[in-house]
């Protein structure tokens, strides 16, 4: 943020104001963190907020501090809207597109009130009073921490959103491991802790509160994956039917498709989740090294994201979705093999 942004949202916050926050549909461990941190810190200042996110979220993230607050805009649709009527300033966390909070991105793009876009996200649109965007950073939580440092308001930074912060970072950054994960976001985490955020519990409360439905679906994601050594690429498939008969629950699949990465030789992972009620194929891109996986999900899948971490959608059946992916893969052979 440069100084012009900083006195301005000085201002803006100085003043009376009806607050909401949104992160982007499906939120995961970043976006609820983000959102959640910032509220914690807004509403120490005496300032009215409500968080709405688009759609439900994942169980495991249901224990971060004040996430019961959080208005889910299908479910609770008549109290987020009027919060939405009577909001003032609106934050948008952790995407840069209004289209990226589903059936919520018709509501704001008619409204009118101050936005502030806080994200890491390539491309950003330009419908923000104040955009803070930054490519390099490892997650939208680190970013918080800066904007609240910004404020000048670290010494007001509680447990309760150490722990959310830190839960962003530790999810975006695959727990420290991603190239986005720089020397600074380790003295920021290091800081967290020092303000309250317990690390061992935070990880246990992300990762280890598997149901055995869910590593069951893990089984048959790994049984499913198709490795393509001539490319540098595995890829997963999961059917509706597949996601059916273990009972899958929102969240479920997060994580899996890092496994490609796991083996040897690979360096583009790819899932592909049937989504029968939305009518798509859900894909998840991850990569290591230069092979960008936002050009590819943009390029070919109505995507994008980071240059390592992607996502986007295909409107055509799971068979034809893999046979154009094969055929498009065979254009990337030289990059994918150098």
């Amino acid at each position: 943020m440069n100084l012009e942004d900083i006195t301005t949202v000085k201002s803006i916050l100085s003043q009376p104001q009806k607050i909401v926050i949104i992160p982007h549909k499906n939120p995961d461990g970043d976006a609820i963190g983000s959102c959640l941190g910032l509220l914690n810190f807004l509403k120490g200042k005496g300032l009215q907020v409500t968080v709405i996110s688009p759609n439900d979220y994942p169980k495991f993230l249901k224990w971060m501090p004040g996430s019961d607050a959080i208005l889910n805009f299908e479910k609770e649709n008549s109290q987020s809207k009027k919060a939405l009527e009577e909001a003032t300033v609106i934050f948008t966390l952790d995407f840069n597109d209004l289209s990226r909070t589903g059936q919520l991105g018709a509501v704001l793009k008619e409204k009118e009130a101050d936005f502030i876009m806080i994200d890491h996200h390539q491309q950003p649109s330009d419908y923000a009073k104040v955009t803070y965007s930054d490519v390099s950073m490892s997650s939208t939580c680190e970013m918080v921490y800066n904007f609240i440092e910004y404020l000048d308001g670290l010494s007001d930074i509680t447990k309760a959103i150490a722990t959310n912060l830190y839960t962003g970072i530790m999810t975006d950054t695959g727990s420290f491991k991603y190239r986005s994960t720089s020397s600074r976001t380790h003295r920021v985490v290091a800081d967290l802790i020092d303000r309250g955020a317990e690390n061992m519990e935070i990880h246990q409360n992300i990762y280890d509160t598997n149901s055995p439905s869910r590593l069951h679906l893990l089984g048959v994601a790994l049984s499913n994956m198709v490795i393509l050594s001539e490319y540098s690429t595995a890829y997963i498939t999961l059917t509706q039917e597949e996601l059916d008969k273990h009972d899958f629950k929102k969240g479920d699949t997060e994580g899996f498709v890092n496994y490609g990465l796991t083996l040897e030789g690979i360096i583009f992972a790819v899932i592909f989740i049937e989504n029968k009620e939305e009518g798509i194929i859900k894909i998840s891109f991850r990569s290591i090294g230069d092979f960008s996986v936002n050009e590819f999900a943009r390029n070919h899948f109505n995507g994008g994201g980071h240059d390592n971490a992607a996502g986007g959608r295909s409107d055509i059946s799971m068979e034809e979705t893999i046979k154009q992916f094969n055929s498009i893969l065979k254009t990337y052979k030289s990059q994918l093999n150098p």
